[in-house]
């Protein structure tokens, strides 16, 4: 893991970059990375940091939705986590997210799947618009997940990022069963669940 100085080197070249948005050196199919170093546009690493940024911005989407005051503020807490993986994504060999942040994530799904009723069921993605804006953040990171586990293949990544992001799907798995059940927009009360044709045949014959 890189010293003090490293940190304080990628925080400064963040600084700069922020000043200039449009600075036309990926014009080339190229991108710059953490340590100023330069790769193509379709790189594993780049590939799986935009995965996670694309998770972000999907997470501040489901913000603005009316949501209750617990899940909100573990969704702002995610979202800077989602930001410090993608800071360590973006140099290699750097270490910048916490193990305590793959335990908070634990804690949470804990806490709020202990709340909800057994599953008997497989569920579809949907229901309330808040969860079905869960749902695609759940899909979203599984895929960068896979990006991530693609990444390690070829190159040296940390644990933390893969374990944060299979926690992360599972928990916004379970917001969103939190979610259906919340009723903050008054179209809650239950999950969508999956019927199968042979299930339906079943009980149909059974009736009759």
């Amino acid at each position: 893991m890189p010293g003090r100085g490293a940190r304080g080197g990628y925080d400064a070249r963040m600084s700069n970059r922020l000043t200039q948005i449009a600075t036309r050196t990926g014009d080339d199919g190229s991108t710059g990375l953490g340590d100023g170093t330069r790769t193509r546009k379709d790189a594993l690493r780049v590939q799986a940091m935009g995965d996670v940024d694309e998770l972000n911005s999907v997470l501040g989407l489901l913000l603005t939705e009316p949501l209750p005051e617990p899940v909100r503020a573990l969704l702002v807490q995610v979202q800077h986590e989602l930001f410090n993986l993608g800071g360590e994504l973006s140099i290699p060999g750097f270490a910048l997210l916490k193990p305590e942040a793959v335990a908070a994530l634990d804690e949470a799904l804990a806490t709020h799947n202990a709340a909800l009723p057994r599953l008997k069921e497989f569920i579809l993605p949907g229901g309330t618009r808040s969860a079905a804006i869960a749902h695609v953040a759940r899909t979203v990171a599984r895929r960068a997940e896979r990006a991530v586990v693609a990444l390690a293949a070829a190159e040296a990544v940390n644990e933390a990022p893969r374990q944060y992001l299979n926690r992360l799907s599972d928990l916004l798995f379970v917001l969103a069963r939190v979610l259906n059940r919340a009723n903050l927009d008054g179209l809650g009360g239950d999950d969508v669940y999956w019927r199968s044709q042979k299930l339906a045949r079943s009980e149909g014959g059974a009736a009759g």
